[in-house]
């Protein structure tokens, strides 16, 4: 090999290696790139963002229980947003909405954000999840917000296993046994306290001057004329 040829490769080399580690700095060790996540819907409309939105279901396919509407919601705008509702476009279920404390409308703070789903968050959750959306589907989902209106999107319909599994619904609980009626406890039943001034197991004295019930009476001798 020339001595111009060996040159060239070797200028070529260092480019290279050049580039891949400027590419490594940029991105940091601990970027958000080189995180694996799965491809979540989002959208936009005016200065409203929602991202990472989802519906996620029961972890089990028989399980009985709601599912419900994750998502991140940004007000990139310099007044605050009201959450008004959550829907499912070609669905009958409803949506009910809670704030991450008390009670009262979700509100998306000027600047600020609002997630849905997950512990200490706020929450949409959809009765009746298993009728409204299958796993595997693109549900749509609009959020209709005070000012800005209705923001749609088709959201993935997974369930609650893996990356989705502290963000999933609660499972109804399972109904507890029934104990049969009318079965006396053990120990035998309790006897009634008698009232005051009786006591228990004696019957009734007759009233002074009454004769008492069984006793024969007396036949008086007839004279025999």
């Amino acid at each position: 090999m020339s001595r111009s040829l060996r040159h060239g490769a070797l200028a070529a080399t260092a480019i290279a290696f050049s580039i891949v580690s400027l590419s490594a700095c940029a991105a940091g060790n601990d970027a958000e790139t080189l995180k694996v996540r799965p491809d979540n819907a989002a959208t936009s409309v005016g200065t409203i963002k929602v991202q990472n939105a989802n519906v996620i279901t029961q972890a089990e396919p028989e399980a009985e229980g709601p599912a419900t509407v994750v998502a991140t919601l940004f007000n990139d705008g310099t007044e605050d947003e009201v959450l008004e509702s959550v829907t499912l476009p070609g669905t009958d279920v409803q949506v009910k909405l809670q704030p991450a404390k008390g009670t009262g409308p979700v509100e998306i703070p000027a600047g600020g954000r609002v997630i849905l789903g997950g512990k200490g968050n706020a929450s949409a959750v959809i009765e009746g999840g298993r009728e409204a959306t299958q796993d595997g589907n693109v549900q749509q989902v609009v959020f209709k917000l005070s000012r800005t209106g209705d923001v749609g999107l088709g959201a993935n319909v997974v369930p609650a296993t893996g990356y989705y599994k502290d963000f999933g619904p609660s499972a109804l609980p399972e109904a507890p046994a029934a104990t049969p009626s009318g079965t006396p406890e053990t120990g035998g039943s309790e006897t009634p306290e008698a009232p005051a001034g009786e006591t228990p197991g004696t019957e009734e004295s007759p009233a002074a001057g009454t004769e008492p019930q069984g006793t024969p009476e007396t036949a008086t001798a007839g004279t025999t004329g």
